[in-house]
């Protein structure tokens, strides 16, 4: 018994040596160390710290720094995954803002296309002829034929017909290639007794019903962006010039009867700077005082709508500055309810109807300040249709912010327009009072 088992143990001890020899696993290592530590009372003494965290804070912490770890390990695919998310994102911002202007410009470029010279240039070059627009707009005005007479500076554009002739000035744009030099326009109440020419006579060539003669001014293109809207230009009744020059010198030079090179550039300056247009328009436009009106002709098939909108919206800016320019002084001329009842007076007079490209509407202001609208349709042929007159509003507060939208303060309807009643301005300023009438008569 005692043979067979030495036999035995001489077998087994090289296995029992070999596992005795195997490095143990880490989780044995770790049972066999809490096994010794609890088991064994003398490895269970530690050097405590003094003031020690409870043991839970301790566990709390240890597990979040733990936890805090396992995160930042799983921060980092999470945050590459949201720049990538977001760089996408932004692409598609930019692509659908690139897709909605994109839309947005051939919507307004349809628009604004002029169907009617798309088809006379289209019937042209079926038919073989030349296919310059401009050149047979500027061959005719109002079914008159224009001509240069004279060369230089000299040179005077006039259209004629049955003996009428009527001179005009270029405006810079083959949709509505000319202005006259002088209209005429229906004598207000207080000027019938004041006519000075007869109908038809030869002194006062196109008259047909003692209307009174208005002067050009000066005149421009009114934009939108890049788009032609309108031509606009102010003109003066005739007999108003030498009043208009006499405050326009003494303004500069209170002794002077004309204005030499300086001072013309001193009254430039003036009424092209914000502050001080405001305030020699405002004097000008003070009632009783001069008639002046606007004539304007659409460069393409509008609406009175949209000419309205434009129109208040000047008269809005106009309106919003003189509020700041009072401060709190206390309620302005422009609170009052009778002002807007005023406007929407004014807003009543371009209640529908087409304006169609080359039609002519008159804002005319009376020495009151009362406004009249007049409209005239596009002249076909050698016809001419009569002005029908659209309404009136007698508040002179509405002409008086609709002329300072075009020629006093800042950001104004039409700087064009703007610096070409400037120069017209200029132009008579430096002539002797009277002189101007005597050279239009």
């Amino acid at each position: 018994m005692a043979a067979s088992t030495r036999s035995a143990m001489r077998i087994l001890s090289p296995r029992i040596h070999t596992i005795r020899q195997t490095t143990p696993s880490p989780l044995t290592q770790q049972a066999r160390r809490l096994s010794s530590r609890y088991s064994n009372p003398t490895k269970r003494g530690f050097a405590a710290a003094p003031a020690q965290a409870p043991s839970f804070l301790g566990s709390t912490t240890s597990a979040t720094e733990s936890s805090d770890g396992a995160n930042e390990s799983l921060r980092t695919p999470h945050a590459e995954w949201e720049a990538k998310r977001q760089y996408h994102l932004g692409r598609m911002r930019f692509a659908g803002m690139g897709l909605l202007l994109s839309i947005a410009g051939l919507a307004l470029v349809i628009s604004n296309i002029d169907l009617d010279s798309l088809e006379q240039a289209e019937k042209k070059r079926k038919s073989g002829q030349q296919m310059d627009a401009s050149d047979e707009a500027n061959a005719q005005f109002q079914g008159k034929e224009v001509r240069v007479i004279g060369a230089g500076d000299g040179a005077r554009i006039v259209a004629k017909a049955g003996g009428e002739e009527i001179e005009l000035v270029e405006t810079g744009t083959s949709s509505v290639p000319h202005f006259p030099k002088t209209i005429f326009l229906p004598t207000s109440p207080e000027s019938k007794s004041n006519i000075a020419a007869l109908p038809n006579d030869p002194l006062n060539t196109g008259n047909i019903e003692n209307q009174e003669e208005y002067t050009l001014v000066g005149l421009g293109i009114r934009t939108v962006m890049w788009i032609q809207v309108y031509v606009v230009g102010l003109y003066i009744r005739t007999k108003d010039i030498s009043t208009l020059q006499s405050k326009l010198i003494h303004h500069v030079n209170p002794i002077a009867s004309t204005l030499v090179p300086g001072e013309k550039d001193d009254l430039r300056n003036k009424l092209l700077d914000p502050k001080e247009s405001r305030e020699i328009w405002s004097q000008l436009l003070e009632v009783p005082g001069i008639k002046t009106a606007w004539r304007v002709s659409p460069t393409r098939n509008t609406d009175f709508s949209h000419l309205r909108d434009g129109f208040v919206t000047g008269i809005q800016k106009r309106t919003q500055e003189a509020k700041q320019l009072a401060g709190s002084t206390g309620p302005s001329e422009y609170d009052a309810e009778d002002f807007g009842q005023s406007i929407q007076s004014f807003k009543h007079i371009f209640a529908g109807g087409k304006a169609p490209k080359g039609s002519i509407l008159i804002m005319a202001r009376d020495r009151d300040g009362a406004l009249d609208v007049l409209f005239e349709p596009k002249p076909e042929e050698n016809r001419r249709k009569e002005m029908e007159k659209l309404g009136s509003v007698a508040d002179e507060r509405i002409s008086r912010l609709i002329w300072l939208g075009y020629l006093g303060g800042d950001k104004v309807s039409s700087e064009a327009a703007r610096k070409g009643v400037v120069e017209g301005c200029v132009g008579f300023a430096g002539r002797p009072v009277g002189s101007a009438e005597t050279m239009v008569s």
